[in-house]
């Protein structure tokens, strides 16, 4: 269980049920999401800023709670995402989706370490389209920057933040 806990903590991204397998030290994925569970109630039960939320997959995140993200900002010794992949993150929020292709024309080649730590911090997710992905951003890229989840409202939010990349 501590393995897990540990895990979660040093992560700063969500696990899926086989990664928590794998530090759990058992090849039951089963077991493995039950530690997991306890481990969620127990700390959202005694923590008051953390907490550890389950999304589908199963897959599991230790994180702050969102009303608390502004204080840890002014104490965060590392940023989360390098200037360039929050540039690549601002595109695909405002054009999404948007095929890999044409974030590649719009911002270089670079953009596939960028769509790579995206999706490890859980902000954006790729679908396959033909030859292709098509990227989106996340309810958890929404809930970090304290946008709507709603396409057409975060794209006002955006614009009114002076955010747009026209």
């Amino acid at each position: 269980m501590a393995r897990v806990e540990a895990a979660l903590y040093a992560s700063g991204r969500p696990l899926d049920a086989d990664q928590l397998a794998r530090v759990a030290g058992t090849a039951s994925e089963r077991r493995a999401i039950a530690i997991a569970r306890d481990i969620a109630k127990a700390v959202n039960n005694s923590m008051r800023a953390v907490e550890v939320v389950e999304y589908r997959g199963p897959k599991f995140a230790m994180q702050l709670k969102s009303q608390y993200t502004q204080i840890a900002r002014r104490f965060a010794t590392r940023p989360l995402l390098s200037k360039a992949a929050l540039r690549t993150l601002s595109f695909i929020a405002y054009f999404q989706p948007i095929s890999a292709s044409e974030l590649v024309l719009r911002r270089s080649s670079t953009v596939y370490q960028h769509l790579k730590e995206l999706e490890d911090v859980g902000f954006v997710a790729g679908q396959k389209q033909g030859r292709s992905k098509s990227y989106t951003t996340t309810a958890r890229f929404a809930e970090y920057f304290g946008l709507s989840a709603d396409l057409p409202a975060m794209k006002k939010q955006l614009e009114s933040r002076n955010l747009t990349l026209r």
